[in-house]
């Protein structure tokens, strides 16, 4: 019975240690234009009190219930079937939750649904210029490529003069 209650004390233990990344994966956390990103877990969903502070307890609470919730077998085990799963079902309402932040977005008339016009970008017109470098009324491949490789670069945070995303760092000296 001792190394029975050893042995989940251990797996509590390295499940809470593990389990930190997982929760930032679950997307609790500022949205950005690429995701979510920021917080390491959701601190409403781990105090469990509600006193406004987390403790090792709280955490590793969190930690066995989530899981629990993804040993579906209950076997004290998580399979590859299990894990796979699991990560279906947070990736299934990750993309649920983006397709209805993209509705609510572009959805017009309210109807709950995108027509081909709601989809269309509003600034595609502006973006078209903006890629068409050349201002020749088509976008090449090196001006994409030239676009990708800007894109790159904000994505990152690279700045460049007066302090503006995108635009290429001042070199010259």
């Amino acid at each position: 019975m001792k190394r029975a209650t050893t042995l989940t004390g251990a797996l509590i233990l390295a499940l809470a240690a593990t389990s930190m990344p997982v929760m930032a994966q679950d997307g609790q956390a500022k949205e950005g234009p690429r995701g979510h990103r920021g917080q390491m877990f959701n601190f409403d969903d781990v105090d469990a009190n509600g006193d406004g502070k987390v403790t090792q307890d709280e955490i590793a609470a969190h930690g066995a219930a989530r899981f629990a919730a993804a040993d579906t077998d209950g076997d004290g085990s998580l399979s590859v079937d299990e894990m796979v799963a699991n990560m279906d079902r947070k990736r299934e309402e990750r993309m649920r939750k983006g397709a209805e932040r993209m509705i609510e977005r572009r959805d017009a008339n309210d109807d709950g649904q995108l027509t081909a016009d709601e989809m269309t970008p509003r600034n595609g017109d502006r973006m078209f210029a903006r890629l068409d470098a050349d201002k020749d009324g088509a976008i090449s491949k090196e001006e994409m490529e030239d676009a990708r490789k800007s894109h790159k670069g904000q994505r990152k945070g690279e700045r460049g003069e007066h302090g503006k995303r995108g635009m290429k760092p001042d070199t010259s000296e």
